[in-house]
């Protein structure tokens, strides 16, 4: 039954999780040679993180207006709804939907939410945006970004977060776009613990205040840490998938999420960016489960954590708990 538990993903960035074959299409419509990042087979292909970085950002290349994020999204959630997901919440930026300019981000996020009533309509399941600054882009354009999410936040635009190199510049480099976006009501989460070792979660917690972390996984080697994190109640975004691909960890069997579960961590499980790493919230599911023996309790568990911990509203984050209790009983 583990497969087909309803799901909820905290950790899905939104040109991440784009079909290859949309992205060729749409490459096709727009006569754009995209060959070099594919493989034979048509899948994403790439060599490390850094080379992952560039064939992202050469795939959103194909992306350049709102109507190309309304199909996306759609595609983005019938994927997510066909592994069972029914909430989810999704990275976006500015700097890819506009350039940073807050009328043209209106445009894109009004096409994207739009995109989003269809799908909740069609499939059941519901999504949020979380406007995301690039690091490796630097903290001058962060700024950009967060004053458009100061403009756009609501009741559909809840958070705001940090993605991209961990290896260029330091949390609190962004200090300033995690108190724009705090003020403007936006909850927060960052990413790392993935590239960059345990200090790193530490100084996203302490520089930019946040509530969640994506990734995470580094934590793990610091015992302290660990015990700190439970005892806060920090969430972990986790993307156990992500992190085998990108050949952080060799196996499941040495992904640290067990070991931060039953430590008393909050943990959650997301896919990241899924084509590009050949995974699914199913198959997510599935190898935790066979790695690890976890039964249908720890996934109703899982489920439950990662509603409570999503920045939505009260009201819709209830309405998932009883679809969750329900599906549970």
């Amino acid at each position: 039954m583990t497969t087909t538990h309803p799901k909820v993903e905290l950790h899905l960035h939104l040109e991440g999780a784009a079909p290859p074959a949309f992205i060729r299409g749409l490459a096709a419509e727009k006569r754009l040679d995209l060959s070099g990042i594919f493989d034979e087979q048509g899948n994403y292909s790439f060599r490390d993180f850094p080379h992952f970085l560039k064939v992202y950002e050469a795939a959103t290349e194909t992306l350049k207006s709102p109507g190309d994020y309304h199909r996306l999204t759609l595609a983005v959630l019938e994927q997510s709804a066909a592994s069972g997901v029914i909430y989810t919440e999704v990275f976006l930026s500015p700097d890819f939907c506009g350039g940073g300019d807050v009328a043209a981000w209106r445009d894109y996020l009004g096409a994207i939410r739009e995109a989003a009533a269809l799908a909740e309509a069609r499939d059941g399941i519901v999504l949020r945006g979380i406007v995301t600054a690039i690091r490796h882009f630097g903290p001058e354009r962060a700024r950009r970004t967060a004053l458009c999410a100061a403009e756009t936040a609501g009741d559909w635009l809840v958070g705001f977060g940090l993605a991209g190199n961990e290896n260029i510049c330091k949390p609190k480099d962004f200090a300033w776009s995690f108190d724009a976006a705090r003020e403007a009501g936006l909850r927060l989460t960052a990413h790392a613990g993935e590239w960059a070792g345990p200090d790193s979660v530490r100084d996203a917690i302490r520089d930019l205040r946040v509530e969640r972390i994506g990734h995470g996984v580094r934590a793990a080697e610091d015992p302290a840490l660990v015990a700190d994190l439970a005892e806060r109640g920090i969430v972990l975004e986790v993307c156990p998938g992500s992190n085998i691909a990108l050949g952080l960890y060799p196996g499941w069997s040495a992904h640290p999420i067990e070991t931060l579960r039953a430590r008393g961590v909050r943990v959650t499980v997301s896919t990241d960016d899924p084509p590009f790493f050949r995974t699914s919230m199913r198959h997510e599911y599935q190898m935790l489960a066979e790695t690890f023996g976890w039964d249908d309790a720890v996934f109703a568990d899982l489920a439950t954590t990662a509603a409570r911990a999503a920045f939505c509203d009260a009201e819709t984050r209830d309405r998932i708990l009883k679809r969750l209790e329900k599906a549970h009983a």
